[in-house]
């Protein structure tokens, strides 16, 4: 980190531990809150739904916590997903043993964290290119150590991966015989279906993408290499991914607080997240809170006010503007609490959660990996 994030944290953490012992209504806004009961709910209830299904590889993007990932774990999750190469390292430091990268990692500063990390901790990597296999074999040979390699295939969504079973059976045969490399299996990330809010064409949808990842697998068998690891899956789409014959595992991870995006398409996990804040403004129809694009994700939906009949006109950088009914009583000065949008860049967007039990904040957890390099306490 740098000499003003170094000496920025203990002031924000200090200030933040001084709310323990406070009621929820009575933080300085706007902040996270997290659930506790709900969020141990939400975990026990995941992992009973994947019992005899695929196993579990929560995402740690959707809540960058290692109390989280710990909880996780000891519910039976077999590791951990990360995004980024410095949530990889954050995990390994939380003391999570198998760490899935579900993204390519390119540049040299980060295939270096990648080969540290790979030395605490099994880690596993996608890869769409064999150029980028070369390097991070040639890095792997020269730290000793060894990085597992999923192939990436694109199954719909048009982003990473490669775009057919010809090319995902070469890029498996020419990184089996790279140095240094594990070659686990495939990964593939149908998020064009997730959040298909029509229940009969995401079962459709979700079928299909497996059924084109299942045939790279195939194929890969075919050639005489070894295929561990089938790895697909996300939070809206989890019961039709972990149920699809030969997924071994899924990477869904936003159960575990949810938001406004999917509290629709799985209502069987509870709402665990909320961001506290304040309201600053009322003018007539017009309520304006303390919370807007700096601490509140709004990706793929809008934030919702909770228990509050209210539609969301707009969200600032500091501020969201909500149109209410006359007989709404909510007046300058009190607290409200909002369902983020999207979860995982709500948290991104925050220091620390302050844990609720029994209404009151007992824990403060830190929030890691917000950046290059970035940490902080866990």
């Amino acid at each position: 980190m740098t000499p003003v994030q170094t000496k920025a944290l203990p002031a924000i953490w200090s200030f933040a531990r001084s709310m323990i012992g406070r009621y929820r209504h009575e933080i300085t806004t706007p902040a996270l809150l997290l659930d506790l009961p709900v969020v141990r709910l939400n975990i026990e209830r995941m992992a009973e739904r994947m019992n005899g299904h695929a196993r579990l590889r929560p995402h740690a993007k959707s809540h960058k916590c290692a109390q989280l990932a710990r909880l996780q774990i000891a519910a039976g999750a077999i590791g951990l997903t990360a995004a980024t190469v410095w949530e990889a390292a954050a995990l390994a430091e939380a003391g999570v043993e198998d760490i899935l990268i579900a993204n390519e990692v390119v540049h040299d500063n980060k295939i270096f964290e990648l080969t540290r990390t790979a030395s605490r901790a099994r880690v596993t990597v996608a890869v769409d290119d064999l150029n980028n296999a070369r390097t991070l074999s040639d890095a792997a040979t020269k730290a000793n150590t060894r990085i597992g390699v999923l192939i990436d295939v694109d199954i719909g969504l048009r982003r990473c991966g490669v775009r057919s079973e010809g090319a995902a059976c070469e890029l498996a045969l020419r990184v089996g015989r790279l140095p240094h490399l594990e070659l686990r299996g495939v990964m593939g990330y149908e998020g064009h279906c997730a959040l298909e809010p029509d229940r009969p064409l995401r079962e459709r949808k979700t079928s299909e993408a497996m059924l084109r990842l299942a045939g790279a697998a195939s194929a890969i068998r075919s050639a005489g290499l070894p295929v561990e690891v089938i790895s697909a899956g996300g939070t809206g789409t989890y019961d039709l991914t972990g149920s699809y014959p030969g997924i071994t595992e899924i990477q869904a991870g936003s159960y575990v607080f949810m938001d406004a995006a999917r509290q629709d398409l799985v209502p069987e996990f509870a709402l665990g997240l909320t961001v506290l804040s304040t309201v600053v403004s009322r003018q007539d129809d017009t309520l304006v809170v303390d919370a807007g694009k700096k601490t509140i994700g709004v990706d793929f939906a809008l934030p919702r006010l909770v228990g509050v009949e209210a539609k969301t006109r707009y969200v600032s950088e500091e501020h969201t503007v909500f149109d209410v009914a006359p007989s709404c009583a909510l007046v300058v000065g009190q607290p409200v609490e909002i369902v983020p949008g999207y979860c995982p860049t709500t948290i991104n967007l925050h220091d620390v959660y302050h844990v609720i039990e029994d209404g009151k904040v007992v824990e403060i957890w830190p929030v890691f990996a917000r950046g290059p390099g970035g940490g902080g306490p866990t």
